[in-house]
């Protein structure tokens, strides 16, 4: 286990950043607007060299980066791809981050690759498994990572504990930090019929090291009931926005994402997005609680 005592955590600014997509290098550079940090996908910039790095190289001149994983499979059963561990090595160490942060969720099974994160039942086995798993990539990287909270649709039957209590465990025995996805916690609070709020108060927010918000499709179950899916392809809803501003009072301002990886809009739609959660961020903190 890597000690992370003495490791800094991660050092984004308290600002909006959004989610960089090549569509928009120029305009970035021309008029970022309120965005002051930007986050990619490790997984698109473990390459050697091209187009991508070169405005990766331009960009962290200006911005600081946030790099998010989407493919270590830390909840898997197998053990980590080495490969992969020595790609993002590899990545961290000559771009410098202001933040790493991967999912709570696993994609591999046997010698496959699943093209998905998929949730994990909260158990004291699945626990130890996460825990070592974050404490390899901790050592790999020579930093503390987030590790974000999924959104899920159905619940295990063999979870032995709250989601809350499984993140706040990971965070004590492996000093990583949280990503606290508040998109996420809307969508799964609304397809378990849990409250959002109880939720986001019993959540650890002193770990909290970056926020995500995003958008999310409605849909409705074979019974009618509601169904949200995480689509990361629209605006965020105004609950969303609701429960943001609630964790901004209870916990204080964090750097907050804007995510929109499918049908992305322009920029000056995107930035418009960003301004948004700059002006929770900048203005008075939100009296009180949401009841």
């Amino acid at each position: 286990m890597l000690d992370t005592s003495h490791i800094p955590g991660p050092s984004l600014p308290t600002a909006p950043g959004v989610g960089y997509k090549p569509q928009h290098f120029a305009a970035i550079l021309e008029d970022p607007g309120a965005v002051g940090w930007l986050e990619i996908h490790a997984e698109n910039y473990m390459g050697d060299g091209g187009r991508p790095i070169a405005q990766l190289r331009a960009l962290c001149d200006r911005f600081p980066i946030s790099v998010h994983g989407v493919g270590l499979s830390i909840g898997g059963e197998r053990p980590l791809d080495p490969g992969h561990l020595d790609r993002l090595a590899r990545l961290v160490r000559w771009l410098k981050p202001a933040s790493f942060s991967e999912h709570l969720a696993w994609s591999t099974h046997d010698t496959g690759f699943l093209n998905d994160l998929l949730p994990l039942p909260y158990t004291a086995r699945t626990l130890a498994r996460v825990a070592d798993h974050i404490d390899q990539v901790q050592e790999a990287l020579g930093r503390r990572m987030l590790l974000e909270n999924p959104s899920t649709y159905l619940a295990f039957a063999e979870t032995e504990m709250a989601e809350v209590d499984f993140l706040t465990e990971l965070v004590r025995r492996t000093g990583c930090g949280l990503l606290l996805d508040v998109n996420n916690v809307f969508v799964s609070a609304t397809n378990q019929q849990v409250d959002p709020v109880a939720y986001i108060d019993a959540f650890p927010l002193d770990a909290v090291g970056e926020i995500h918000l995003g958008g999310h499709d409605e849909d409705a179950d074979d019974v009618g009931a509601p169904l949200l899916i995480d689509s990361h392809g629209r605006a965020v809803a105004d609950p969303v926005w609701a429960l943001y501003a609630h964790t901004i009072a209870l916990g204080g301002r964090k750097p907050t994402l804007i995510e929109w990886d499918n049908d992305v809009p322009d920029w000056p739609t995107l930035r418009a997005e960003a301004a948004r959660a700059g002006r929770v961020l900048a203005g008075p903190a939100p009296a009180g609680a949401l009841a």
